[in-house]
């Protein structure tokens, strides 16, 4: 399976703890810097975690020499989040040739607190 990093989720403080076939998980470790002007999560923390975790489900299915980006990405944001530990899963729901279709669920601890559908266009790899 593919190894790979994005700077700008681990920028915001994102890790990936787990990566497998047809599914990821993606958790991070809330700081005051993630905060909008209520206490809450900002949305766009929440909505990048959450599209990470997708692409890295939508990855986990590609054979080497593919790789994949969002072509579109859907996010219901359910109840504010203010914990200090937020865990999205992702798992892809329909795998085709050309284009993934990924669920993700956001976690604020136990609470299920945004709900997202994403579509992942499947790319051959280009060896510039």
């Amino acid at each position: 399976m593919h190894n790979i990093k994005f700077p700008f989720l681990e920028h915001i403080g994102g890790k990936l703890i787990r990566y497998e076939q047809g599914s990821a998980e993606v958790e991070l470790s809330t700081m005051p810097y993630h905060l909008q002007h209520l206490g809450f999560i900002h949305g766009g923390v929440i909505s990048t975690l959450m599209d990470n975790t997708g692409w890295y489900a939508a990855v986990s299915n590609l054979s080497e020499g593919f790789t994949s980006v969002t072509m579109e990405i859907k996010i219901n944001y359910l109840k504010p989040a203010s914990g200090k530990h937020l865990r999205a899963i992702g798992t892809v729901i329909r795998q085709g040739k050309k284009t993934s279709f990924v669920k993700i669920e956001l976690y604020d601890g136990d609470n299920l607190v945004a709900f997202a559908t994403g579509t992942y266009a499947v790319l051959e790899e280009t060896k510039d």
